[in-house]
């Protein structure tokens, strides 16, 4: 029996390692894809990421850990939930979906004291053309398994 654990671990432990390793390498596509949009000063980006990195740890945090729980739990729960129950558990999201438009607001009041307006718009319009190339990457790549 401790050998199948050892080996359920040790794959539970290349899962994760894994899954790491792909999320650092989007975030690498992702820094780039931003920097080569925005180009920035070097005054500019050594203000600029560690603010924007601090701001991506916190959404990354709050979507994660908080919003996939809470969805998680309407896919596997809903048909059995009382009224009371999803009240509860809406309210949960909600504060979450609050939680995220603080840091956001947040962000924005630091990042405008570190780049130009326009530059903030820009790094808006850079983060959606960047998860529509990721989501169209993630679509082919489903395609090509086919």
């Amino acid at each position: 029996m401790k050998p199948f654990i050892t080996l359920i671990l040790l794959l539970i432990t290349l899962s994760s390692t894994a899954q790491r390793q792909k999320r650092e390498r989007i975030r690498t596509l992702k820094v780039a894809f931003i920097t080569e949009k925005l180009d920035l000063t070097p005054k500019e980006a050594q203000e600029f990421w560690p603010v924007y990195n601090a701001f991506d740890k916190q959404v990354f945090q709050v979507r994660s850990q908080e919003l996939r729980t809470y969805r998680r739990e309407i896919r596997t729960n809903y048909d059995a939930m009382s009224e009371e129950e999803a009240r509860i558990l809406l309210n949960k999201f909600n504060t979450a979906m609050e939680k995220l438009h603080q840091i956001n607001t947040e962000f924005s009041k630091k990042v405008i004291q570190i780049l130009p307006a326009k530059k903030v718009i820009q790094l808006k319009i850079a983060e959606t053309d960047f998860n529509k190339k990721m989501l169209q990457e993630l679509k082919r790549a489903h395609r090509d398994k086919l």
